[in-house]
């Protein structure tokens, strides 16, 4: 006897948006966030653009988690969430550690690093 499938039901909320527009979305965020990161050259900048990509992919863990009925993509964004959260603490440390140091946060000054 074999187990009968359950239809994946869509939620009525994410019927009304077609997962392709989602993904438009998604896209544009990752790139706006690499033009940021390979353009820029203010610490918090690269660093706000890095977070952007971060949620672009978040938005389409949660389209394709929806759009299947799968809570497994929603969990992973909870995780991604809190290892942002700890990202941000550190990485806002490190730039203030960086500017009590040099007296500015462009990266392009930061060459005490390099070997």
């Amino acid at each position: 006897m074999q187990p009968t499938q359950v239809p994946i039901q869509v939620p009525e909320v994410i019927q009304l948006i077609d997962l392709k527009y989602y993904l438009i979305i998604s896209t544009a965020l990752f790139v706006i966030g690499i033009i940021g990161v390979l353009t820029r050259r203010n610490a918090i900048i690269i660093f706000m653009s890095i977070e952007l990509m971060l949620n672009s992919v978040n938005l389409m863990l949660i389209a394709f988690s929806s759009y299947r009925a799968d809570p497994t993509g929603q969990v992973f964004v909870f995780f991604i969430m809190a290892v942002a959260a700890a990202e941000v603490a550190i990485g806002l440390a490190i730039i203030v550690m960086i500017y009590r140091n040099t007296r500015s946060i462009d990266v392009g000054l930061l060459n005490k690093l390099k070997w």
